[in-house]
């Protein structure tokens, strides 16, 4: 409620209904002078910010010591004392994965990516190349000098290129070893472009050309292995980049499926619909986030001070974490040890399959947008 001098007049000015108090009733709005002072944009602000504060902090007191408290609260009604669980989604969610890739992050220093891709660079080279160049070497500046120069002439070294009369015996099934969608750790480098490789797929007999899947995984392998020029640590850690940044909207898919499975999980209990089991989850889903935010920094804490019984606290903030999603359960569902028990395997078996296969999914989709 703000401290500003209410109006006489009993309309509100959003919509013109009839106020019986300082509220409209329609649509909520208080009854207070439009003129707007400095101390009350200021004291405005500051309401907001405690407010905000306080309903967070007390809703993950709660959230924290009673495990399907919260969503059992919000499906019975009483929801004005806590914070609203889309709210708290998004900001503890936000939280989490700025911290996450603060933490995990897969470029490192300026001068060691330099260095890396160097050393990169000159270990492509033919060891037999690099020895003969390097042998009249005399001491180190000279060896810097040779590596520079190996370097530079990088770009243009090439593999042999394969003759189209030995495409048959190259290509020929018999010689092939088994397919992969795109060959990321050991990429196919005789091919100098797309161009390339679509003219020695013409050349070959009908039933030997790769398909439709293999082309398009063989076209982007060509792509990527130009683009980074062969350097495949490069490449890696850009992949596994951009891989990360989509864990927000793999969770947000997991969530309504994690959801379909607790329905039929819980079929039989008609009082529970669709939407109160992603309630529920919801509120799981920020209470993980809360749980691995105190790992990770337990985990650092260990790292930096080199503490060998931290270890054991990380081990009980995940066990607590396994140990609170099934008290939630038994909580919120209201069933026995028993049953509660094996919707908790079978929930987490489901659950574990389905991220197995939408890890995949997303990490393919990273693999040919990226």
């Amino acid at each position: 409620m703000s401290h500003s001098k209410e109006r006489h007049e009993k309309i509100c000015l959003n919509c013109n209904a009839a106020l019986h108090g300082r509220f409209c009733h329609v649509c909520g709005q208080e009854n207070i002078e439009p003129k707007e002072t400095v101390w009350g944009l200021v004291s405005h602000f500051f309401y907001d910010i405690t407010h905000f504060d306080g309903k967070f902090f007390s809703t993950t007191r709660y959230l924290i010591t009673r495990p399907g408290f919260l969503p059992k609260e919000y499906i019975e009604g009483r929801r004005a004392r806590y914070l609203h669980p889309i709210r708290m989604y998004v900001f503890s969610s936000a939280l989490f994965f700025l911290c996450l890739y603060s933490v995990f992050h897969f470029h490192g220093e300026e001068g060691g990516e330099k260095k890396d891709k160097k050393s990169d660079i000159i270990a492509s080279i033919p060891d037999s190349v690099k020895a003969r160049a390097l042998v009249n070497a005399k001491d180190r500046e000279d060896s810097i000098v040779v590596e520079r120069a190996l370097d530079l002439a990088r770009p243009y070294m090439r593999t042999p290129e394969i003759k189209k009369s030995d495409t048959a015996r190259v290509y020929s099934k018999k010689f092939r070893k088994e397919r992969f969608i795109v060959n990321m750790t050991n990429p196919d480098q005789r091919y100098a472009s797309i161009k390339e490789y679509d003219s020695i797929q013409k050349a070959l007999p009908k039933n030997e050309k790769d398909n439709w899947i293999e082309r398009h995984a063989k076209h982007r392998e060509i792509e990527l292995n130009a683009r980074y020029n062969g350097d495949q640590k490069a490449m890696w850690r850009d992949l596994l980049e951009k891989f990360v940044h989509t864990f927000p909207y793999l969770l947000f898919i997991s969530l309504p499926l994690y959801a379909l499975y607790l329905r039929l999980l819980y079929y039989r209990r008609k009082q529970f619909l669709y939407v109160t089991h992603g309630i529920f989850l919801i509120y799981l889903y920020i209470f993980t986030f809360i749980d691995l935010l105190v790992y990770f920094g337990l985990n650092q804490i260990h790292e930096s001070m080199d503490w060998g019984w931290m270890g054991w606290i990380e081990a009980a903030v995940l066990l607590y974490g396994v140990w609170y999603a099934y008290k939630a359960m038994r909580k919120f569902y209201g069933q026995g040890t028993g049953k509660t028990l094996l919707k908790f395997f079978i929930l987490n078996t489901l659950a574990f399959c389905s991220i197995i296969i939408l890890f995949t999914g997303f990490f393919l989709f990273a693999v040919f947008k990226f």
